[in-house]
């Protein structure tokens, strides 16, 4: 079975989903982004696994579920710690971020069975999952992060390696309002959606 980790921040104010603010303020944007954690971590915990990592920069709080193995985040780019955190890992792997509240267990559950990767584009260029059958960090050092061409240097990595890709499908980040209104109503049952409306409401009083 495979290794399903999720790289994250500690939903701080001021350190986490920035661009959420305007329009809400910093401590709404760190309640949103703890809510959007706390889905991920429950679809991790109800999607097949052989171990569950949350790999974390900063401390874990009450949002993370049981059955966690919670590792720290190395220093350096995003790459490296995207790299250091597949070099922890024995076996197949798939790794996601906190900014896909919306991810279901289906779309976790991948079968490495005639391919070597699964690879999930964001909307705004990057990638939201990452599936590697053997994890080999050479595979993430050196990728621009945070760019319009992220995605697609990552999956042409993979495809110049040799590797055998398979592509989940393209799925929203959360990094402004007009993003969590549309994951929200893609999973309108779970706490960010719950806790998007409230903050809204909150903002027309």
């Amino acid at each position: 079975m495979t290794t399903l980790l999720v790289i994250a921040k500690e939903p701080l104010p001021g350190r986490v989903k920035t661009r959420l603010t305007p329009p809400f303020t910093p401590k709404e944007a760190a309640e949103l982004a703890e809510a959007a954690l706390a889905d991920t971590l429950q679809t991790v915990a109800a999607a097949p696994a052989s171990r569950r990592v949350l790999v974390l920069d900063g401390a874990p709080g009450p949002w993370l579920p049981p059955g966690f193995d919670v590792l720290p985040q190395c220093a350096g780019g995003l790459d490296e710690r995207l790299a250091d955190a597949f070099d922890r890992c024995d076996g197949p792997a798939l790794l996601i971020g906190m900014d896909t509240p919306q991810v279901t267990p289906e779309l976790l559950t991948v079968d490495f069975d005639g391919c070597d990767a699964w690879f999930g584009p964001a909307q705004d260029g990057g990638f939201w999952a990452l599936g590697l059958a053997e994890p080999d960090p050479r595979l993430l050092r050196g990728v621009p992060m945070s760019t319009p061409v992220t995605g697609t240097v990552q999956r042409e990595r993979l495809v110049a390696a040799g590797l055998r890709v398979r592509d989940l499908p393209c799925l929203r980040d959360v990094d402004t309002a007009a993003d969590a209104h549309a994951a929200a109503v893609l999973a309108p049952r779970g706490r960010f959606a719950t806790h998007l409306a409230r903050c809204a409401a909150a903002g027309r009083r």
